[in-house]
């Protein structure tokens, strides 16, 4: 069972200017984008806006060199599989949201803390992936997965570098096994990154194993993130 630690924990850090943090000698993003090139799964790169995405840098304190830092400063977000996985970036049209801005009140209370862990992805079924920063377990640097389907903080043994090829290259279909449902393609194409899919009865319930016959609407992502959570405490899971 995963506690998370309480943000009160955290700790606030002189924050580096984002002339600091941007790499102009060894840039992650050539790395970055010739696995997005070679890719075997459909990634879309979401287009980037100059300012902000210097602020969410300079918010997320990480540097260019780093495939976060990359992802950040260069792109609005990456799409993944037809936008069934939602990598956060700086911030699009298309995913309205800056991974630093959507982590603060979540994981931090204040720019320039160490958080307990950072949410760096989610998904269409309200899947989120975090990046454990002390809060999550001993393994700090790994991704976890709050799973939709047992309200558990699944830890993945993967860093941030693995997770992006595990996005890129793994076979997702076998990944989300009983997660997608009879044309949830066309359904998830359609879909804005500020939205997922809610399903009833839920995928965690017994009676809601079968994806394919339960009933589903579109939330906000907000709202599913703290649906999980306050039902995570209701089933006892949280101590």
């Amino acid at each position: 069972m995963v506690t998370l630690y309480t943000l009160t924990t955290t700790a606030q850090n002189k924050m580096r200017t984002v002339e600091e943090l941007i790499n102009k000698t060894d840039p992650g993003w050539i790395l970055v984008a010739e696995w997005i090139k070679s890719a075997k799964n459909k990634v879309e790169i979401l287009p980037v806006d100059t300012t902000t995405a210097r602020d969410a840098l300079h918010k997320t304190q990480v540097t260019t060199r780093s495939p976060m830092g990359a992802i950040i400063y260069m792109t609005g977000g990456l799409l993944i599989d037809d936008g069934w996985i939602r990598i956060l970036g700086s911030g699009s049209s298309k995913i309205n949201r800056r991974l630093p801005d959507w982590n603060k009140g979540k994981s931090f209370k204040e720019f320039g803390e160490s958080p307990p862990f950072l949410l760096i992805a989610d998904d269409a079924i309200g899947g989120f992936y975090l990046l454990n920063g002390g809060g999550l377990g001993t393994d700090l640097g790994k991704v976890y997965y709050f799973s939709p389907d047992n309200l558990e903080y699944e830890p993945l043994g993967l860093t941030y570098t693995e997770f992006l090829h595990f996005c890129f290259d793994n076979d997702l279909d076998k990944f989300y096994e009983g997660s997608r449902w009879t044309n949830w393609r066309n359904e998830v194409s359609n879909l804005n990154g500020e939205e997922v899919f809610n399903f009833f009865p839920p995928l965690w319930a017994e009676e809601g194993k079968d994806v394919n016959k339960n009933s589903r609407k579109i939330i906000s992502i907000e709202e599913q993130y703290h649906l999980n959570l306050d039902m995570r405490r209701q089933l006892g899971l949280e101590r």
